[in-house]
């Protein structure tokens, strides 16, 4: 008779309910909120270190900073809630740096050039590290809210903003919120569920049958091996599904199922995605074949409102001149503490509004020649694809089908019910 497995550690607190100011850390063991600055041996031997004037180990440095997070907590109902980190700093430091920065030209000039720098660092360092972070996310949403508040306490007083305008700039608000809203959700898992992609593992196993009599997917797999290759791209070229090779090939050993084409496994997510372009830090979730349409919207939406509230605000704090010299000539706008923040806060949303709009081309030109930015980079990196306009245009030619037909592809991404088409079969 088998012997009752054990309990794991993490489910022996569950006997009993937490209070308010309990959790269960990541050891698995009972703690408490009040005890967070308690029994930390890292923390004591990087003070240790920095008191003897020698520098800290990599890996002391990181094991304090998943303590830090794991304790940092705040009280709740059945047990305290773990609080991410990572969405601390932009809520405390985007105003601080902006308010400095609104001081002086040059302090102004300093600030802004080193924000994008920090925003670069801290995106190389997590994403060597392989590991999702709230910190674009924060940043995002912080300061989409914040540049909002500082629009209505000091641009809206000053009475050249109408009603129109602002409710117009409301919506365009609300309109970035609910495009995000969707595209955070389901970009086209693939579940490790997938009946047919294992049994089709298993008919190709046995003994290279080409047809075993009971296998519903060798079935389905054949019937669309039989389709006509006229709707094929040019320059595809076809894969039978019927290859054991080309199953093994496209095997996920960590999720465990039979990847379609163009269906990438992402080391940040830990998952694969259908049709996966990249994933990205400001949405923190990749952007895939469910939720391509509501990235793309979201870009557009947030660079018309962004420009939108530019073009209000520099009116407002330089009056009788065009957008574009008011942006770099606009005498006396220091000489108040109000229209130099207003003044600041506009530079910001132009740095962020040229890196969106960098990558909204990026993504118009992808789409144009159908091709996923995990597909460039690939395409690249094996020197594969054609290069055009210096590197910005990258066609591997692989899935081309015209500018129309791609687009029309694209505008019907996440709609398909039935069959794939036939450059997703594998």
């Amino acid at each position: 008779m088998k012997p009752p497995a054990k309990k794991k550690k993490t489910e022996d607190p569950e006997l009993e309910p937490l209070c308010c100011c309990e959790y269960v850390d990541r050891t698995g063991e009972r703690n408490h909120v009040a005890a967070c600055l308690c029994d930390c041996q890292d923390l004591d031997e990087g003070c240790d270190r920095w008191l003897t004037c020698k520098s800290a180990r990599p890996e002391t440095c990181e094991r304090i900073l998943d303590t830090v997070s794991d304790r940092l907590r705040i009280p709740w109902l059945r047990g305290a809630k773990k609080v991410n980190i990572s969405i601390i700093p932009p809520l405390a430091l985007l105003p601080v740096f902006l308010h400095v920065a609104s001081w002086h030209v040059l302090l102004g000039v300093v600030v802004l050039t080193s924000l994008p720098v920090l925003a670069l660092w801290y995106y190389y360092l997590t994403h060597r590290r392989k590991e999702q972070t709230l910190f674009f996310l924060s940043l995002g949403l912080f300061s989409l809210g914040y540049m909002y508040y500082v629009f209505l306490q000091e641009v809206v007083p000053k009475g050249r903003v109408g009603p129109t305008q602002l409710a117009a700039l409301t919506c365009g608000l609300f309109l970035i919120l609910l495009a995000l809203y969707r595209a955070k959700q389901n970009p086209g898992y693939l579940s490790d569920a997938a009946s047919n992609d294992r049994s089709l593992i298993e008919c190709l196993n046995k003994k290279g049958q080409e047809k075993t009599k009971g296998c519903p997917a060798t079935e389905a797999a054949g019937s669309l091996n039989n389709r006509t290759p006229k709707d094929e791209p040019k320059g595809y070229s076809r894969m039978a599904a019927g290859s054991p090779a080309k199953v093994k090939e496209d095997w996920c050993a960590k999720c465990q199922l039979v990847r379609p084409a163009r269906a990438w496994h992402c080391r940040i997510c830990g998952i694969c995605v259908r049709r996966m372009d990249h994933h990205c830090v400001w949405i923190n979730s990749c952007v895939g074949e469910s939720n391509h349409q509501a990235f793309i919207l979201a870009l557009l939406i947030f660079l018309l409102t962004s420009l939108y509230g530019i073009a209000l605000t520099l009116d407002t704090i330089c009056r009788d001149r065009s957008i574009f010299t008011a942006l770099f000539y606009c005498p006396g706008v220091y000489a108040n503490y109000s229209s130099a923040l207003s003044f600041t806060c506009v530079w910001y949303s132009v740095i962020v509004t040229a890196g969106m709009a960098y990558i909204f081309l990026i993504q118009l030109i992808n789409i144009s020649y159908n091709v996923t930015e995990r597909e460039v980079q690939q395409a690249l990196r094996l020197k594969t694809g054609r290069r055009l306009l210096c590197g910005l245009i990258v066609d591997p030619g692989q899935y081309n089908r015209g500018f129309l037909r791609n687009w029309l592809q694209f505008s019907t991404l996440g709609t398909r019910v039935g069959q794939p088409p036939a450059e997703d079969i594998v």
